[in-house]
């Protein structure tokens, strides 16, 4: 059995100037991000073989890697992403105007012009923790840091075995503690949203540390009032453990560099086959505007940690683009997430997603009757996993084997916590 070998985090601040890099000594390679000025553009993987990289070769990579990024901030036609899933490559189309990006002067400069909006709206962060105060330090410290600071931040306590998450927060005066008793994140949302007074509400999670521009890039975009939800970049804080590469490669929250808007359209082309609100973004970088409760209710606390699994957000994302509002994908918020770190975590948390989606596809279906919820319950899940099944016993995998009939158990898991929860009274207002 070969060892795993971690995987170094590496950030590069392009105003600063390209640098060397040295190799990396008990690290398989660099994981690296590509900056300027505070706004991500694209991000590599460089081997260790690759190393040491003199700052001519790493230019030719940066430049690849972050003229999609660019050609979608400053040029008015190309570069826009696909749909999701309409392609196995939403983002092929990357070069369609690369004349277009070189003709521009000094175009990271123009980038930073074009984050320089003013801001209005006042935001609240809500944090929901359960016995985890030794992790939800770090994210409270990163809280404290932010270039734009919110309006309250907020820690919902949801069904602790201990008084230790209280007396941490007791110790910062700037955030303030709400306990709830019932367990499940969407119970704990719910109640923070209740106790909350921003006309923006923030979710971040415990185990995640926020960019310093975090509330102010995702402020900006709220700029249009259809928007009803915007998620952000999620960037793995640490690659230290296979668990935790194994995620990043397989199940990443990130949704790329560039800025995807989910409307009607995207909503009405993809309904036949299952709307994939997941690729909307992720809840542990998410914001709503107050008033999207008012219009859709509350999350579905059926749905999420504590109960199915997950999905309660895309859930959420699910009724807003049915009820014909908008959501936004804004790479320029960013949080930094530390991934689960053993295997036997990292399989548990892949069950609970899974036993989630399936939930929320039924219950989005009960809701609206799209059949397409259905149509992707029953006819492409199915076919994805006989394919994938049927590969592995050729290769005679049994971790590939065995990862598909946890998943299928999943699956089967998803659709009898459905009809056992159908009839329990919803937190969704009419």
């Amino acid at each position: 059995m070969s060892i795993f070998v971690p995987w170094k985090v590496l950030n590069i601040e392009l105003s600063e100037g390209i640098p060397l890099l040295p190799t990396t000594p008990n690290y398989q390679g660099l994981y690296t991000v590509f900056w300027w000025r505070g706004i991500p553009l694209g991000h590599q993987e460089i081997l260790g073989d690759q190393l040491p990289m003199q700052a001519t070769q790493l230019k030719n990579i940066i430049l690849e890697k972050i003229a999609p990024a660019l050609g979608d901030r400053l040029l008015e036609q190309g570069f826009k992403a696909a749909l999701p899933d309409v392609s196995p490559n939403p983002f092929q189309n990357q070069c369609s105007n690369l004349e277009d990006l070189i003709a521009l002067e000094r175009p990271l400069e123009q980038l930073e012009k074009r984050f320089s909006q003013p801001l209005c709206s006042s935001v609240s962060v809500i944090i929901c923790t359960r016995d985890r105060a030794d992790q939800l330090v770090k994210c409270l410290f990163a809280l404290q840091n932010l270039s734009t600071p919110p309006k309250e931040i907020i820690v919902v306590d949801n069904a602790p075995s201990s008084d230790a998450t209280r007396q941490l927060v007791s110790e910062m005066p700037a955030v303030r503690y709400v306990l709830e008793p019932k367990p499940g994140l969407s119970v704990a949302r719910n109640t923070g949203i209740r106790h909350s007074t921003g006309e923006i509400i923030a979710f971040t999670d415990d185990d995640v540390e926020v960019h310093p521009d975090w509330i102010a890039r995702l402020q900006q975009g709220f700029s249009d009032p259809k928007v009803m939800a915007v998620t952000g970049l999620v960037l793995p804080a640490e690659l230290e453990t296979e668990a935790q590469f194994i995620f990043e490669k397989n199940n990443s929250f990130s949704q790329g560099y560039r800025v995807l808007t989910f409307d009607s359209e995207f909503f009405e082309t993809m309904k036949p086959l299952g709307v994939p609100v997941w690729r909307i973004g992720a809840g542990a970088n998410m914001a709503l505007r107050k008033k999207a409760f008012e219009l859709v209710g509350d999350f579905d606390e059926r749905l999420g940690a504590g109960a199915s699994g997950c999905s309660e957000d895309s859930e959420f994302w699910y009724r807003l683009l049915a009820e014909g509002w908008v959501c936004r994908y804004e790479p320029a918020a960013v949080v930094y997430h530390y991934h689960r770190s053993d295997l036997k975590g990292l399989k548990h948390q892949m069950f609970q997603y899974m036993r989630g989606h399936v939930a929320a596809l039924l219950v989005q279906f009960a809701k609206y009757k799209h059949w397409g919820n259905l149509y992707r319950l029953f006819v492409i899940l199915p076919k994805y996993y006989a394919k994938f099944f049927l590969s592995a016993v050729l290769k005679a995998s049994i971790p590939k084997i065995r990862q598909v009939v946890g998943e299928i158990s999943a699956c089967f898991s998803g659709i009898v916590f459905y009809l056992q929860n159908r009839s329990l009274i919803k937190s969704l207002k009419p």
